[in-house]
């Protein structure tokens, strides 16, 4: 169990004054929360018992017990680089290779320990029974969007993805119950793509959101909400972590569904690689 640090992290700059006194305070001393009781931390980092609750409910954990047990995952594990390498002007070839493949690497084990199995596992069998799968997503979201519709038609499952917003919506109203929807929105407060899951939840199809870790609107409209996060700082680096933990997400649902219904999704990928291959 890990990835307390990793959700204080990124929910740290949305949480009230009195929620981020404490989240700051284990950041700087995780080591010390560890064995500490709620009493302890609150004198400690001086906020109140009834913050440290809404903290703990602001991270998605049940209580300071897991909270705690998730901080002591993190501090047992061997991945302990934690720092986002920004570009700077003038950096040298090599520099950027190494610093935004590492920004990518980061993000995606970050967002590993905090994907809940459970929300992932409900995605892959509503995907897997959908009549028909939508992908909404705006900008560099809609690119993960094309890239999920394409996936999922190489295994015979009928499924759209729009780049004009007005034609998401427009296809939005016409959802029926047999149909899934996935909203991709990193911020999770776009807001073509949160009228789109709004349309879909009053037609009774199943909605998923791909949002990062925190509160939004575009979970709020979700069935299943699944979380991930970024080490980026999203108004200098234009949105590249997020676009590929994203990618990381898309592809483990496709490849879930894949695995459940592997001899037929196997035969159908054999199909169309013959079939683009084929010399006339």
């Amino acid at each position: 169990m890990e990835g307390g640090l990793v959700r204080l992290r990124a929910i740290v700059d949305h949480l009230t004054p009195s929620e981020r006194k404490i989240a700051l305070y284990i950041l700087e001393h995780p080591e010390r929360i560890v064995q500490a009781s709620v009493a302890q931390l609150s004198e400690w980092s001086g906020g109140s018992t009834a913050a440290i609750i809404r903290l703990c409910k602001s991270m998605d954990v049940s209580g300071f017990q897991e909270l705690k047990l998730k901080v002591a995952g993190d501090l047992h594990g061997t991945d302990t680089n934690y720092e986002y390498n920004e570009i700077r002007p003038h950096d040298s070839i090599q520099s950027i290779i190494n610093s935004i493949s590492s920004n990518y690497i980061q993000s995606i084990k970050d967002t590993v320990k905090i994907l809940d199995v459970n929300l992932i596992e409900k995605a892959v069998e509503a995907l897997l029974h959908a009549n028909r799968i939508f992908f909404f997503g705006m900008g560099a979201s809609n690119l993960i969007a094309i890239d999920a519709q394409y996936k999922f038609m190489r295994i015979n499952k009928t499924s759209f993805s729009f780049a004009d917003p007005h034609i998401q919506i427009s296809s939005a109203t016409t959802l029926k119950q047999d149909d899934v929807v996935v909203g991709i929105s990193y911020s999770g407060e776009t807001d073509f793509v949160v009228k789109c899951l709004k349309h879909a939840r009053k037609s009774g199809s199943t909605t998923i959101s791909i949002t990062r870790l925190s509160d939004n609107t575009l979970s709020s409209y979700a069935d299943i909400p699944i979380k991930m996060t970024s080490t980026e700082k999203e108004i200098r680096s234009g949105a590249l972590s997020s676009r590929i933990t994203q990618l990381n997400v898309i592809d483990i649902l496709y490849l879930g569904v894949v695995s459940r219904n592997y001899e037929e999704s196997i035969d159908y990928l054999q199909k169309s690689r013959k079939a683009v291959h084929e010399k006339e």
